[in-house]
């Protein structure tokens, strides 16, 4: 009986904890400098580039991009 608790209890922290997982949205980006490539929003607000996390935040990292000549998501 204990076991069947710790597995539950251990099964509900590990669906809790991946439950967020699913609030990516990615969009392509291409320049003339690079290869095509997604840039996703992750569900913390950051943007990622090859599943890395660049630590700066969705919209400040596209107005980057844009301003360096890629186009994104059109």
């Amino acid at each position: 009986m204990k076991y069947l608790f710790l597995f539950t209890a251990l099964s509900f922290i590990t669906l809790t904890a991946c439950g967020d997982d699913d609030d990516i949205a990615c969009i392509n980006c291409s320049s003339s400098q690079t290869m095509a490539f997604a840039v996703c929003q992750e569900s913390n607000g950051n943007a990622s580039v090859n599943g890395e996390d660049t630590g700066t935040s969705y919209g400040v990292y596209l107005e980057g991009l844009r301003a360096a000549g890629a186009v994104c998501g059109e």
